[in-house]
């Protein structure tokens, strides 16, 4: 039996660790994986697993996703303040409102899909395919930099290959059987594409 009441605690708790690890993690951990902290795709992620794990209903979990991710946003400022002095106006101000907004598109998407993931049906596989997804479309923008003087092509090549590991192990982890597994890496690439003119069309290039 599904049970839906620890939302209300888990969500809000997972989103304020969220935000707040996700700033010293990009503080004090070495690229190419402290990288992942300024990774959108990681969030989405977060939303996916956080759903996945806790085994809630699709609406429920859904809006759990949704509740955590709103929630880190201003857990990271919050972070960013207390570590390094940040502006505390940082918390609420127009960029904060603006991720949090993306954090509610992301969170029914990935969130719905961490559901998904755990459910029998159709659809399992592709959601299953979900997180690599996301993380691969990230890698294909970070591909695209080699090349440009912009950014180093060393540092491109090891977050590319970061993320597209992270993509495999997370479907290997979530998947449940080999089946399932090699269709969520099958699903994971048309995924990619969409995933990329996404990000694309909001400006993370």
């Amino acid at each position: 039996m599904v049970s839906n009441r620890n939302v209300v605690l888990a969500a809000p708790l997972a989103g304020l660790l969220l935000g707040v690890l996700d700033f010293v993690w990009i503080k004090y951990v070495p690229w190419p994986f402290g990288d992942l902290g300024n990774s959108m795709a990681v969030w989405a992620v977060a939303a996916f697993l956080l759903t996945w794990g806790f085994r809630w209903s699709l609406p429920v979990g859904t809006a759990g996703a949704i509740v955590c991710l709103i929630v880190a946003v201003p857990s990271y400022y919050l972070a960013a303040a207390l570590i390094q002095n940040d502006d505390w106006s940082n918390l609420f101000n127009a960029s904060s409102l603006a991720w949090m907004g993306f954090g509610v598109v992301a969170g029914a998407v990935f969130g719905a899909a961490g559901v998904i993931a755990r459910t029998p049906g159709r659809l399992q596989a592709v959601a299953v395919g979900m997180p690599a997804a996301v993380l691969f479309a990230e890698a294909v923008i970070k591909a695209g930099r080699i090349g440009d003087p912009s950014y180093d092509t060393t540092d491109q090549l090891e977050a590319v290959a970061v993320l597209v590991t992270l993509g495999v192990l997370i479907t290997l982890w979530v998947g449940g059987s080999w089946r399932r597994r090699a269709l969520g890496l099958v699903f994971a690439l048309p995924l990619t594409a969409v995933g990329y003119a996404l990000l694309s069309v909001i400006g993370f290039r």
